[in-house]
């Protein structure tokens, strides 16, 4: 009987201690002397965020298939038992073993958003791993980071001894196998980075000098060996059909985020939207294999028992067999009565007969994302939705039934004027009106419903608006109040409900999206501070924030409101997307003269993700 790392006691006292048990249906568990690495995946965030992810599962279920590792899982403490084990002075652990991340071979971190930084430094605390990767002797695990905010990992580049840039199916078995040689030859760890810094997509920070000039700008990027690359390519799985997918996903004992089947239908964007890293990352488009998504759905249903099945990607409406699949998901559905759950798609991409038939499983609200109020504005930002095209798509859901639409729109964004911001306003008006013009009286259910969100602008690496200037605080809150002030001047203000988001979180995110390595010191004194899970409202201080930039004499507005030259030495210009800078700079200038680049199906742009030799580029 395997016993946990807390006693009953801390378990019946902290919040949900399901969190930290382990056990859970399809959880792998392993005998520990029958393999020879033992690697820890963690999510730095609460377990219910963690578990809703599907890069993990996916990761969780590929490791595990390898017969000499043991994947386990770690999370971060929620703040009750963060609390306890500080005071108790009780190591982090793994769920499946309940054995301390020291004793593990890897500590795989995974880096969803720039708010999960300090999480990240309470993960390295709270395993008793020394924060600084220069501290860190033989006995301690090799620590690597993963996901989209690798592709700018220069604010923790002091925390991680290597960042895997790219997609983790391609090249993790030759990092564990080098590992495995290094260990059986006592080759020290040092020189296992040096070994691994030539395994493709990988960057060992600490192989590289970063040089500034007078105006804290980086003047000089190099490798301090001549056999360390210059470049670090991403890696990138092009048959995402032949590939490791999670058909027994773990079943949470609670409720999660997203308790339900994730089917991953394909991989990249051809939008072009141009504040969108992921549309950028992703590149090329690499559409799964039909056949392959129905007996994935039908197994990873049959082994969970979920109730409800999820289609993701960033466009799912431009998935080539999106009808085909929804038409076999229905089906199925009804059978099982189950839910389907449709995200990401299109309002010019809607075909009243998927709504409806989705309709006759769950009645929900409808989301659509203009993102911006304006017509003027959504060709800056390359969104390619006319006011036609949105209508048309309302006009569609009132016709199917919906009486609730939530609308997602950015403030902040380049080149805004008031009009563009009030075009918010009377966009969710006009959508309003429709539906009272549309439904007669005696067939409505009540008030239509307009949700409308604002997020706040930050400018991500590797998307065109890279070299944009980011509003202050005080500008996003002044722009969220004009937007209020304008809602209330509609005759259907009524029907129409406004949220937007946490100015200073965005100001924040913004510093770390296109930080530097000058930013660890600020983490480090934040951490101390008490700060950590920042991107929860509940748990948020702005004011520990403020301090720690004062004390380590770092101006957030360099980061943030400062326009970059189109010449200026990124922190990230060492990463190879496929994606050219070149292209990028095009499509910056396309921003700046209102002209929309089609997308990839209806012209290539010459973007570069041709060179991955697949996907969308080589259709037809």
């Amino acid at each position: 009987m395997r016993e946990t790392a807390l006693s009953e006691e801390i378990l019946l006292t902290v919040e949900k201690p399901a969190r930290y048990i382990g056990n859970e249906v399809n959880s792998v568990i392993k005998e520990k002397d029958k393999v020879k690495v033992r690697f820890a995946m963690c999510f730095p965030d609460v377990y219910e965020i963690g578990m809703s992810h599907l890069g993990i599962q996916i990761l969780y279920s590929m490791f595990n298939s390898f017969e000499d590792v043991w994947c386990e899982r770690v999370y971060s403490p929620w703040t009750d038992l963060h609390k306890i084990m500080k005071e108790k002075n009780i190591p982090l652990f793994a769920l499946e073993s309940q054995d301390p991340v020291l004793e593990f071979d890897f500590l795989g971190i995974t880096l969803q958003y720039e708010m999960c930084y300090t999480n990240v430094l309470q993960i390295l605390d709270l395993s008793h791993i020394p924060i600084y990767s220069r501290d860190r002797d033989e006995n301690c695990p090799i620590v690597i980071g993963g996901g989209p905010c690798t592709y700018n990992p220069e604010p923790l580049a002091d925390f991680f001894d290597l960042f895997y840039i790219g997609e983790g199916e391609t090249v993790y078995r030759k990092v564990i196998d080098l590992y495995l040689e290094c260990k059986e030859n006592g080759i020290s760890r040092a020189d296992f980075l040096k070994k691994a810094s030539k395994i493709g997509g990988i960057y060992v920070p600490s192989l590289y000098k970063v040089e500034y000039d007078d105006e804290g700008l980086i003047s000089s990027f190099e490798p301090i060996y001549d056999d360390v690359p210059q470049i670090i390519h991403k890696e990138i799985e092009m048959d995402i059909s032949d590939t490791y997918y999670p058909e027994k996903p773990i079943v949470p004992f609670i409720k999660v985020t997203q308790d339900r089947v994730t089917l991953e239908i394909q991989r990249g964007c051809i939008r072009g939207c141009r504040f969108c890293q992921a549309g950028m990352l992703y590149r090329p488009v690499r559409e799964r294999d039909v056949e392959l998504l129905k007996s994935y759905a039908v197994k990873m249903l049959e082994n969970t028992g979920h109730e409800e099945i999820s289609l993701s990607s960033l466009s799912s409406s431009d998935y080539t067999k999106l009808e085909e699949l929804v038409n076999f998901l229905v089906d199925y559905a009804e059978e099982k009565k189950l839910n389907i759950s449709l995200p990401s798609l299109r309002i010019d991409a809607f075909s009243l007969d998927v709504m409806s038939k989705i309709q006759d499983i769950r009645k929900s609200s409808l989301t659509f994302a203009p993102e911006a109020g304006s017509q003027r504005l959504r060709d800056v930002i390359n969104k390619g939705l006319t006011r036609e095209v949105i209508l048309e798509g309302a006009k569609e859901a009132f016709i199917g039934g919906w009486t609730r639409v939530k609308l997602y729109f950015m403030l902040g964004l380049p080149t805004e004027t008031k009009e563009d911001m009030r075009g918010i306003a009377e966009l969710c008006n006009e959508i309003a009106k429709l539906y009272y013009e549309l439904i007669p009286k005696s067939e409505r259910k009540g008030r239509v419903q307009i949700v409308a969100s604002t997020s706040f602008f930050v400018p991500k690496p590797f998307t065109p608006f890279q070299w944009a200037a980011q509003n202050s605080k005080e500008e996003f809150l002044e722009k969220a109040h004009f937007v209020n002030d304008s809602m209330h001047e509609q005759l259907n203000s009524k029907s129409i409900k406004y949220n937007y988001h946490e100015a200073d979180v965005s100001v924040l995110e913004g510093v770390f999206a296109r930080g530097d390595r000058k930013l660890s010191r600020v983490l480090i004194e934040a951490y101390k501070k008490g700060c950590l899970f920042d991107a929860w409202t509940e748990t948020f201080r702005e004011t520990p924030w403020l301090e720690a930039f004062e004390e380590c004499g770092i101006d957030m507005a360099f980061y943030t409101s400062r326009e970059r030259s189109l010449e200026e030495h990124l922190p990230w210009d060492m990463i190879d997307i496929g994606v050219t800078k070149d292209f990028l700079k095009r499509e910056w200038m396309n921003a700046v003269n209102e002209t929309v680049t089609p997308n990839c199906r209806a012209k290539c742009s010459g973007c570069g993700a041709r060179v991955f030799g697949g996907g969308v580029c080589y259709e037809g």
